[in-house]
């Protein structure tokens, strides 16, 4: 029965990495760049804008509702019978746990934070934005890189 649970969370992991670093790809790939040929006081009102709406209940259940699996799992994994697989399922588990949420929190979060203290239409904003661009965007791809890689680990998990 333990293994059946364990083999349920861990797809929903698997499906929820995926989902995150489905939206982080999105970000990386054009999202950001699409935000960056606008002028400066524009991309600063879409980025703030974008950073208020993102907290809400269906992706905040995908982010941190796979971060919950993550640790839920995280610990069964020292119960899994397999131990390749609950090696598989750590590793994912924590990946997705640093990778994404540790990063967002140490990374994303104080730049959208001094992002948001800035009104759009200034100098300070204009100036911040050309950093903010290149250092989010980074650390976005390391939160995509490591909720594929979390996923891929799940899935692998699961075979």
């Amino acid at each position: 029965m333990l293994e059946r649970a364990i083999f349920g969370v861990t797809f929903a992991a698997a499906i929820g990495s995926g989902l995150v670093a489905g939206i982080f790809f999105a970000f990386s790939t054009f999202v950001m760049a699409a935000l960056g040929r606008l002028p400066p006081e524009q991309g600063v009102a879409a980025m703030q804008a974008i950073n208020v709406t993102v907290i809400n209940p269906l992706f905040m259940l995908a982010f941190l509702g796979t971060a919950a699996l993550c640790l839920a799992l995280a610990a069964a994994a020292f119960f899994a019978g397999d131990v390749a697989s609950g090696r598989l399922i750590l590793a994912g588990g924590v990946t997705y746990l640093v990778g994404c949420i540790g990063v967002t929190m140490v990374c994303n979060v104080p730049l959208n934070d001094a992002l948001a203290a800035v009104p759009a239409a200034t100098p300070e904003a204009a100036a911040l934005w050309s950093r903010y661009l290149g250092n989010w965007t980074l650390w976005n791809h390391a939160r995509t890189a490591a909720s594929v890689l979390a996923a891929i680990l799940f899935t692998a998990a699961l075979i």
